[in-house]
């Protein structure tokens, strides 16, 4: 979702310049960030679920006698 919140953030940006409409202008920057935060959170989520899997490769080689 965070792909389509920077899209909308942007054109928001871009029609606000249109417009002169600096709270429309304001909303997009807003919007775009969000956009943004939920990337990098994705991103993180991703690096946990990866580490977990590693920690319960750990325990299964532990539990083998590995």
């Amino acid at each position: 979702m965070g792909f389509l919140d920077k899209l909308l953030g942007r054109s928001k940006q871009a029609a606000g310049d249109l417009a002169d409409d600096s709270s429309l202008k304001s909303e997009g920057a807003h919007q775009e960030k969000k956009g943004m935060a939920e990337d990098r959170a994705d991103a993180a989520e991703e690096v946990a679920q990866e580490e977990r899997t590693r920690a319960a490769k750990h325990d299964a080689q532990k539990d083998a006698g590995s």
